[in-house]
């Protein structure tokens, strides 16, 4: 019989709600249509945030102090999972990620639906970041594929590092006369497909195309140099929005202008999946992980009956992509339906994954950074 489970206890998976945040792109109606919502328009939320415990940085809107911040979904109780950590984060995030990171998680992960082509940007690396923000954390970041739509007859695609011949006083001359076509051209351009996975190494320009329904995995900021001034669909960006208060000269510093061929981009930055364990056809695929980057891991999990996940004394997130079913922890049992995400705290020592409906059970298991 499953027992009454405990509010607010590291002992036991919390289930989290959903954490949406304004940006300056559209999109959003897929993520509407993974919680069951249909006929939904796009709108300037196009992006769920998954285990965060970091505020949404949006000019106009700083009023907004919990913007992005995911909160335990419990009736009648407004509590984050920021002030949860900084109460107990030994017990939440494990002793040994404690000693290094402190309180701080080390990652967020977003579920991302565009609509329309994102401005090209950059995040700053770890060294810029502390030099240009007083950030311990940069914005390396990771694109998992999974899914999308055609807009206005355009397949999904993505935009990722720098074409052989692009220099600073190139770039910053295509963003003085904002020659968007010019900007886009220094870039590759890839069509993409559900399981494609990207590495984005702070300081590479980018741009996420119109149609991609992806998950994000990030160190923990919201720290982007934006060089357009107005979105593709005519949104006005702030000043302030592109150069993040760090003005429009010093924001060049955090490009890294190594350049690559179209082949030397996806060798250094697609990565390739591999199955970790597989268990009479219930597995645990590794999407990301520790040798491409220190900063974080994802994984992704199919379960066609039942799993048995060992935690390892680490913390985790766990978001579920399709199906329905249950998490099970210490007797307590916990419904899963698509769209739902959990913290795990480190104490938990495991959990199983069980498969109670007639559909593919797919969860993302998110990691924060190397110990």
């Amino acid at each position: 019989m499953n027992k009454s489970l405990p509010t607010l206890n590291e002992d036991f998976p919390l289930k989290l709600a959903p954490a949406r945040a304004w940006r300056t792109y559209v999109g959003g109606k897929l993520i509407e249509e993974l919680h069951g919502v249909a006929d939904q328009d796009d709108n300037h939320f196009p992006e769920e945030w998954l285990m965060s415990i970091v505020s949404a940085r949006n000019v106009g809107r700083e009023h907004i102090v919990d913007e992005g911040l995911s909160k335990v979904d419990l009736p009648d109780i407004d509590v984050s999972l920021k002030s949860l950590i900084n109460e107990n984060a030994a017990e939440f995030l494990g002793k040994s990620h404690f000693e290094k990171f402190g309180n701080n998680t080390g990652v967020l992960a977003k579920i991302i639906d565009s609509a329309e082509r994102l401005t090209v940007q950059v995040h700053p690396n770890r060294e810029m970041a502390k030099e240009l923000f007083n950030s311990a954390y940069g914005k390396t970041e990771c694109w998992h594929i999974l899914g999308g739509r055609e807009i206005n007859g355009e397949p999904p695609y993505v935009y990722l590092g720098f074409k052989p011949g692009v220099t600073r006083e190139l770039w910053e001359n295509l963003f003085e006369n904002q020659d968007i076509e010019g900007m886009l051209n220094c870039l590759h351009k890839y069509d993409v497909k559900p399981g494609d996975t990207f590495l984005i190494e702070g300081g590479t320009p980018h741009a996420i195309g119109s149609g991609c329904l992806l998950v994000e995995i990030q160190e923990p900021t919201d720290l982007t140099i934006r060089i357009e001034k107005v979105s593709p669909s005519g949104f006005e960006i702030d000043d302030l929005m592109c150069h993040q208060g760090i003005g429009f000269k010093k924001m060049f510093d955090c490009f890294n202008y190594d350049t690559y061929t179209r082949e030397e981009t996806l060798e250094k930055w697609y990565v390739k999946p591999f199955v970790r364990t597989e268990v009479r056809n219930n597995r645990e695929i590794e999407l990301i992980g520790y040798q491409q980057t220190p900063y974080f891991k994802m994984t992704l999990v199919e379960v066609e009956s039942e799993i048995d996940i060992t935690n390892d004394g680490v913390f985790s997130g766990l978001y579920l992509l399709s199906g329905s079913g249950s998490i099970v922890s210490e007797g307590f049992n916990q419904a899963l339906n698509i769209g739902d995400q959990f913290f795990i705290p480190a104490k938990v020592s495991g959990f199983t994954l069980r498969n109670e409906g007639n559909k593919p059970l797919n969860a993302l298991r998110i990691f924060g950074p190397k110990v």
